[in-house]
């Protein structure tokens, strides 16, 4: 072959796969500047006006230079945004953002939590958001309030992405740059389960919340990345070379019971985010559903199904026909009756919401949702049939959240309050 042409489409192939990856990854949240960029990043603590009263947990990456590149040996910061159930006559006001959202009900200084019930230990949903995301962006806070509503304290860190590695590409330079960083790359997912256990450690800890915790009774919610970060809690392996695709296990987190990945990342064909073939996710007895979409380029529900094939505990596989990457307003009841019932299964141990989803086809009404794999895949089970009524939303309980008021004085002319939110890099 022409030396020139063996090059040439050399290159190409570099560039389609290390674009695919970046592709993938924006679509889960979004993307900013190049993962060589020499200015700093913000985050969420840059925008603090009351840290002392602020839930921050803090990891310390171990000295593993395989999963966590640069970052091995740091100790890094996460602000953790908590939200729980709360009586109806909570009086404390809404907080406005400048995104239009508000946090309900937001404590403010030292206030404790006000609880629905104060004598009870409500169970834990721990919620990671996508790449790139955050508790206070897009649809989150809603999707927060919605698990409060049903009875759950809800524990979401701010990931900040942005922080360790952003793959936006351009041009076979960035390509070849971003290449170079793929350990960084690597490192941002790993650090996001430890992320979750290191909120969970904050809170059961915490002398406002460790009495009203279940820490017996803990689920997950991920969207997107935030769904393989609750397979990776459940201690699946990641991958952590290319094009070799040898996967190490990043942590095992026993606390959780169960976990829902909306859209979850299994990674593409050409780099599956659980080592090749995903054997990763081989033995890993997680009760998981997945919920994807059958239009997903980003998250392809094709790998999805691979993965989840391989796992060896309670999974359920369910498809929304159509659907892209990203959240789906039409889908929205089918989302959340299909998670809420599946944690009232797992995480509280309903056996009533447990025989529902043996029989369980469809939500009524909304979008077009199937069973893929069947909940727990019986051998000879005949196929699921049931059309199910949609759980109402919001649900019986009043929202409340904790602390994290910001001063966005600290905000310059133009720039985006999420920048902070999502660790996007700023002015040095």
């Amino acid at each position: 072959m022409n030396i020139f042409l063996r090059g040439t489409l050399w290159a190409a192939t570099l560039l389609a796969a290390v674009s695919g990856i970046a592709l993938a990854l924006a679509g889960c949240g979004g993307g900013g500047g190049s993962s060589g960029s020499s200015v700093m990043p913000r985050y969420a603590t840059d925008l603090l006006a009351d840290p002392g009263n602020t839930l921050i947990a803090t990891v310390s990456a171990p000295q593993d230079s395989n999963l966590y590149g640069s970052f091995a040996g740091q100790n890094v910061a996460f602000v953790v945004l908590a939200c729980y159930p709360t009586t109806d006559n909570n009086p404390r006001p809404d907080y406005p953002l400048p995104t239009g959202k508000f946090v309900p009900h937001m404590q403010i200084g030292s206030d404790a939590p006000i609880f629905a019930d104060p004598s009870a230990r409500y169970p834990v949903v721990a919620f990671s958001h996508g790449y790139t995301g955050s508790p206070l962006s897009d649809d989150y806070i809603s999707g927060l309030s919605v698990f409060a509503s049903y009875g759950y304290v809800v524990i979401a860190p701010f990931h900040g992405d942005l922080r360790f590695s952003d793959l936006t590409i351009d041009d076979l330079g960035d390509a070849i740059s971003v290449l170079s960083h793929l350990s960084n790359f690597t490192a941002m997912q790993a650090l996001r389960p430890r992320s979750i256990s290191a909120a969970l450690d904050l809170m059961l800890a915490h002398p406002q919340w460790q009495g009203h915790i279940d820490a017996t009774r803990v689920g997950g919610f991920g969207a997107s990345m935030g769904g393989e970060t609750m397979l990776l809690l459940g201690g699946a392996g990641l991958t952590s070379s290319y094009p070799g695709l040898a996967w190490n296990q990043v942590t095992h987190d026993p606390r959780i019971k169960a976990a829902v990945g909306y859209v979850p990342y299994f990674g593409q064909p050409f780099l599956p985010a659980f080592g090749r073939d995903q054997d990763g996710l081989d033995g890993i007895t997680l009760p998981f559903l997945g919920i994807g979409g059958t239009a997903d380029t980003t998250a392809p529900i094709l790998v999805t199904e691979t993965g989840m094939s391989r796992l060896t505990g309670t999974r359920e596989l369910v498809a929304l026909s159509g659907v892209t990457h990203g959240f789906d307003n039409t889908s929205t009841n089918d989302i959340f009756t299909w998670a809420l019932t599946f944690l009232d299964a797992e995480v509280r141990g309903n056996p009533a919401t447990q025989t529902q989803l043996s029989t369980m086809a469809s939500v009524a009404g909304g979008g077009d949702d199937r069973v893929v794999i069947f909940y727990n895949n019986p051998p000879g089970a005949p196929a699921p049939t049931a059309v199910v009524q949609p759980l109402p939303l919001p649900g019986p309980y009043a929202v409340a959240c904790s602390n994290v008021l910001q001063d966005f004085r600290r905000v310059g002319a133009g720039e985006d309050v999420q920048s902070y939110w999502e660790g996007k890099s700023g002015p040095p």
